[in-house]
């Protein structure tokens, strides 16, 4: 059952979009993330760190829908008490956050829990505690976490190579830098920026896709 689960993560993980409404121009962020999916997005987690918690749970439900409609995992940053109340597919935790453990017996067994990791001690005991995935960076700079450590793509390789659960690439990962991700045993890629400030998020993010699909075929 779990070889499963994370053989189905696996494919599901391939271009994992942030949500950020730092660049909602005239369009709002459930139009724009419609567009991202539309161009081929995989994935989406809703990080809004500016909402108040009746505000996020309204954009969380309304995420949520849209993602089932185009069937793909949608997860909640951070919150594990939000999500299992909109009963989304999972959530994304940091270091700092509740640990996978306590975290599966809030949700369930069925549940996706991912994790961010920056060294190989981290994804081993993630991936101990419980975490479907991990989501290792920023492996370029990135403006879009002010505390953001870079992490050296021989970690990024250490990690892959130790952990039997799907990595994702994540931090400052554009169009033009992402074939340096190549061969580092990655199974997908996370971005904000490289999405949802582009001009044209459909045809920005079908044009990321192709680029990840050509790196890890």
């Amino acid at each position: 059952m779990k070889s499963d689960k994370n053989e189905i993560l696996r494919k599901n993980l391939l271009l994992y979009a942030v949500t950020d409404r730092h660049w909602t121009g005239e369009k709002n962020l459930i139009q724009q993330t419609e567009e991202a999916i539309r161009g081929g997005a995989t994935f989406v987690q809703i990080r809004e760190k500016n909402l108040d918690e009746q505000e996020f749970e309204q954009e969380a439900i309304q995420l949520k829908k849209l993602c089932e409609k185009y069937k793909i995992p949608f997860v909640v940053n951070d919150n594990v008490q939000l999500a299992k109340k909109i009963d989304a597919d999972g959530v994304h935790i940091g270091q700092e956050d509740m640990n996978p453990t306590e975290a599966r017996k809030i949700l369930g067994e069925q549940k996706i829990i991912g994790v961010s990791a920056q060294t190989v001690e981290e994804a081993l005991l993630a991936e101990k505690q419980g975490a479907d995935y991990l989501g290792v960076g920023a492996v370029f700079h990135t403006g879009s976490k002010d505390d953001a450590i870079e992490v050296p793509p021989e970690t990024l390789k250490s990690i892959c190579k130790a952990v039997k659960i799907p990595v994702v690439a994540i931090g400052g990962i554009t169009k033009d830098n992402v074939s340096e991700l190549k061969n580092s045993g990655i199974c997908g890629i996370s971005v904000i920026s490289a999405i949802f400030a582009q001009k044209d998020i459909i045809s920005a993010t079908k044009d990321l896709k192709e680029r990840v699909e050509k790196i890890l075929g």
